[in-house]
Protein backbone atom coordinates (compact mmCIF):
# COMPACT_ATOMS: atom_id res chain seq x y z
CA UNK A 1 0.00 0.00 0.00
CA UNK A 2 1.52 3.34 -1.02
CA UNK A 3 1.51 6.39 1.24
CA UNK A 4 -1.55 8.09 -0.28
CA UNK A 5 -3.61 4.89 -0.16
CA UNK A 6 -2.51 4.26 3.42
CA UNK A 7 -3.45 7.81 4.42
CA UNK A 8 -6.83 7.51 2.71
CA UNK A 9 -7.57 4.17 4.41
CA UNK A 10 -6.56 5.58 7.78
CA UNK A 11 -8.73 8.67 7.31
CA UNK A 12 -11.75 6.65 6.23
CA UNK A 13 -11.39 4.23 9.15
CA UNK A 14 -11.08 7.08 11.63
CA UNK A 15 -14.13 8.83 10.13
CA UNK A 16 -16.15 5.62 10.27
CA UNK A 17 -15.27 5.08 13.92
CA UNK A 18 -16.16 8.66 14.87
CA UNK A 19 -19.50 8.43 13.04
CA UNK A 20 -20.26 5.06 14.58
CA UNK A 21 -19.41 6.40 18.01
CA UNK A 22 -21.67 9.37 17.42
CA UNK A 23 -24.53 7.05 16.47
CA UNK A 24 -23.98 5.06 19.64
CA UNK A 25 -24.13 8.27 21.63
CA UNK A 26 -27.43 9.27 20.02
CA UNK A 27 -28.95 5.93 20.96
CA UNK A 28 -28.01 6.31 24.62
CA UNK A 29 -30.03 9.40 25.42
CA UNK A 30 -30.08 8.48 29.10
CA UNK A 31 -26.31 8.78 29.16
CA UNK A 32 -25.19 11.63 26.91
CA UNK A 33 -28.14 13.45 25.30
CA UNK A 34 -26.20 15.02 22.46
CA UNK A 35 -22.65 16.09 21.82
CA UNK A 36 -20.48 18.37 23.89
CA UNK A 37 -21.22 16.88 27.30
CA UNK A 38 -17.56 16.02 27.82
CA UNK A 39 -16.17 19.43 26.88
CA UNK A 40 -13.44 20.48 29.27
CA UNK A 41 -12.37 16.89 29.92
CA UNK A 42 -8.85 15.89 28.90
CA UNK A 43 -8.29 12.21 28.19
CA UNK A 44 -4.93 10.50 27.64
CA UNK A 45 -4.61 7.43 25.41
CA UNK A 46 -1.49 5.44 26.25
CA UNK A 47 -0.05 3.49 23.30
CA UNK A 48 3.10 2.40 21.57
CA UNK A 49 3.99 0.16 18.60
CA UNK A 50 1.50 -2.66 18.08
CA UNK A 51 -1.63 -1.00 19.49
CA UNK A 52 -5.00 -2.46 18.50
CA UNK A 53 -6.64 -0.15 15.96
CA UNK A 54 -10.28 -0.56 17.00
CA UNK A 55 -9.58 -0.56 20.72
CA UNK A 56 -7.82 2.76 20.23
CA UNK A 57 -9.91 4.52 17.61
CA UNK A 58 -13.41 3.56 18.74
CA UNK A 59 -13.23 4.98 22.29
CA UNK A 60 -11.16 7.89 21.00
CA UNK A 61 -13.83 8.73 18.43
CA UNK A 62 -16.63 8.27 20.94
CA UNK A 63 -15.08 10.59 23.51
CA UNK A 64 -14.13 13.21 20.90
CA UNK A 65 -17.62 13.14 19.43
CA UNK A 66 -18.93 14.20 22.83
CA UNK A 67 -16.45 17.04 23.26
CA UNK A 68 -13.51 15.50 25.13
CA UNK A 69 -9.98 16.59 24.27
CA UNK A 70 -7.78 13.56 23.52
CA UNK A 71 -3.99 13.42 23.81
CA UNK A 72 -2.03 10.38 22.66
CA UNK A 73 0.89 9.67 24.98
CA UNK A 74 3.57 6.99 25.05
CA UNK A 75 7.18 6.12 25.73
CA UNK A 76 8.49 8.50 23.07
CA UNK A 77 6.97 10.93 20.59
CA UNK A 78 6.53 9.56 17.09
CA UNK A 79 4.32 7.62 14.70
CA UNK A 80 3.35 4.07 15.60
CA UNK A 81 1.55 1.35 13.67
CA UNK A 82 -1.24 -0.97 14.79
CA UNK A 83 -0.43 -4.67 14.90
CA UNK A 84 -3.65 -5.65 13.14
CA UNK A 85 -3.78 -3.09 10.29
CA UNK A 86 -1.84 -0.30 8.55
CA UNK A 87 -3.48 2.29 10.80
CA UNK A 88 -0.99 4.66 12.43
CA UNK A 89 -1.26 6.97 15.42
CA UNK A 90 1.02 9.77 16.51
CA UNK A 91 2.22 9.98 20.10
CA UNK A 92 2.50 13.71 20.75
CA UNK A 93 3.69 13.59 24.37
CA UNK A 94 6.04 11.27 26.21
CA UNK A 95 4.99 10.09 29.66
CA UNK A 96 7.95 12.00 31.08
CA UNK A 97 6.49 15.24 29.68
CA UNK A 98 3.12 14.86 31.39
CA UNK A 99 1.64 14.07 34.78
CA UNK A 100 -1.61 12.68 36.15
CA UNK A 101 -2.65 16.26 36.92
CA UNK A 102 -2.83 17.02 33.17
CA UNK A 103 -5.71 14.63 32.47
CA UNK A 104 -9.15 13.65 33.72
CA UNK A 105 -9.03 10.05 32.49
CA UNK A 106 -6.54 7.53 31.11
CA UNK A 107 -7.29 4.87 28.48
CA UNK A 108 -4.98 1.91 27.78
CA UNK A 109 -5.97 0.05 24.58
CA UNK A 110 -4.91 -3.54 23.96
CA UNK A 111 -3.03 -5.31 21.21
CA UNK A 112 0.72 -5.85 21.52
CA UNK A 113 1.21 -2.33 22.87
CA UNK A 114 0.65 -3.13 26.58
CA UNK A 115 3.40 -5.76 26.58
CA UNK A 116 5.78 -3.14 25.21
CA UNK A 117 4.60 -0.35 27.51
CA UNK A 118 5.01 -2.39 30.70
CA UNK A 119 8.74 -2.73 30.03
CA UNK A 120 9.29 1.00 30.65
CA UNK A 121 9.56 2.24 34.24
CA UNK A 122 8.49 5.77 33.29
CA UNK A 123 5.22 4.36 31.93
CA UNK A 124 4.65 2.28 35.05
CA UNK A 125 5.34 5.25 37.31
CA UNK A 126 2.85 7.39 35.36
CA UNK A 127 0.13 4.72 35.38
CA UNK A 128 0.59 4.02 39.08
CA UNK A 129 0.28 7.73 39.86
CA UNK A 130 -2.82 7.98 37.69
CA UNK A 131 -4.63 5.13 39.41
CA UNK A 132 -3.65 6.48 42.81
CA UNK A 133 -5.07 9.89 41.82
CA UNK A 134 -8.55 8.35 41.83
CA UNK A 135 -9.31 9.45 38.27
CA UNK A 136 -10.95 7.04 35.77
CA UNK A 137 -8.37 4.59 34.44
CA UNK A 138 -9.68 2.37 31.63
CA UNK A 139 -8.02 -0.66 30.04
CA UNK A 140 -9.31 -3.14 27.49
CA UNK A 141 -8.16 -6.56 26.26
CA UNK A 142 -4.41 -6.78 27.09
CA UNK A 143 -4.43 -3.26 28.52
CA UNK A 144 -4.77 -4.50 32.14
CA UNK A 145 -1.26 -5.98 31.81
CA UNK A 146 0.07 -2.48 32.41
CA UNK A 147 -2.02 -2.23 35.58
CA UNK A 148 -0.65 -5.58 36.73
CA UNK A 149 2.94 -4.36 36.35
CA UNK A 150 2.07 -1.09 38.08
CA UNK A 151 0.98 -3.08 41.13
CA UNK A 152 -2.35 -1.29 41.53
CA UNK A 153 -4.96 -4.06 41.24
CA UNK A 154 -4.58 -6.09 44.42
CA UNK A 155 -8.00 -6.57 45.98
CA UNK A 156 -9.76 -5.19 42.89
CA UNK A 157 -12.09 -6.91 40.42
CA UNK A 158 -11.17 -6.68 36.72
CA UNK A 159 -11.91 -8.20 33.37
CA UNK A 160 -9.82 -8.46 30.21
CA UNK A 161 -9.06 -10.86 27.41
CA UNK A 162 -9.20 -14.42 28.80
CA UNK A 163 -5.50 -14.99 28.09
CA UNK A 164 -4.46 -12.65 30.91
CA UNK A 165 -6.77 -14.07 33.58
CA UNK A 166 -3.86 -15.78 35.36
CA UNK A 167 -1.86 -12.54 35.39
CA UNK A 168 -4.75 -10.68 36.94
CA UNK A 169 -5.46 -13.25 39.63
CA UNK A 170 -1.75 -13.68 40.26
CA UNK A 171 -1.55 -9.98 41.06
CA UNK A 172 -4.17 -10.40 43.79
CA UNK A 173 -7.25 -9.30 41.85
CA UNK A 174 -10.49 -11.11 40.99
CA UNK A 175 -11.16 -11.84 37.32
CA UNK A 176 -14.71 -11.73 35.96
CA UNK A 177 -16.02 -12.46 32.46
CA UNK A 178 -18.23 -9.43 31.74
CA UNK A 179 -18.29 -6.80 28.98
CA UNK A 180 -17.33 -3.98 31.31
CA UNK A 181 -16.23 -4.03 34.94
CA UNK A 182 -16.02 -0.95 37.15
CA UNK A 183 -14.16 -1.21 40.45
CA UNK A 184 -13.64 2.21 41.96
CA UNK A 185 -11.80 4.26 39.35
CA UNK A 186 -10.62 1.24 37.32
CA UNK A 187 -12.68 0.39 34.21
CA UNK A 188 -11.90 -2.78 32.25
CA UNK A 189 -13.36 -4.63 29.28
CA UNK A 190 -12.55 -7.81 27.39
CA UNK A 191 -12.33 -7.50 23.60
CA UNK A 192 -13.59 -5.39 20.63
CA UNK A 193 -17.24 -6.56 20.89
CA UNK A 194 -17.31 -4.74 24.25
CA UNK A 195 -16.11 -1.41 22.84
CA UNK A 196 -19.49 0.34 22.88
CA UNK A 197 -20.05 -0.49 26.56
CA UNK A 198 -16.43 0.32 27.38
CA UNK A 199 -16.55 3.74 25.68
CA UNK A 200 -19.91 4.59 27.22
CA UNK A 201 -18.62 3.72 30.69
CA UNK A 202 -15.57 5.97 30.32
CA UNK A 203 -17.86 8.85 29.41
CA UNK A 204 -20.19 8.02 32.29
CA UNK A 205 -17.30 8.02 34.74
CA UNK A 206 -16.10 11.39 33.49
CA UNK A 207 -19.56 12.85 34.04
CA UNK A 208 -19.84 11.56 37.60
Amino acid sequence: MNYSMKLQATTLLALFVILLAGCEGRKTHDMIPGTGKLMGNNVAFLITEGFHDGETMFPMGYLRSHGANVTVIGVERGEYTAYNSDLTAVVIRSVIEVSADDFDALVIPGGHSPANLREHEDVITFVRAFVESGKPTAAICHGPQVLVTAGVIEGRTLTGVSGIEDEITGAGATFVDVEVMVDGNIITSRTPPDLAAFSKQIAESLLN
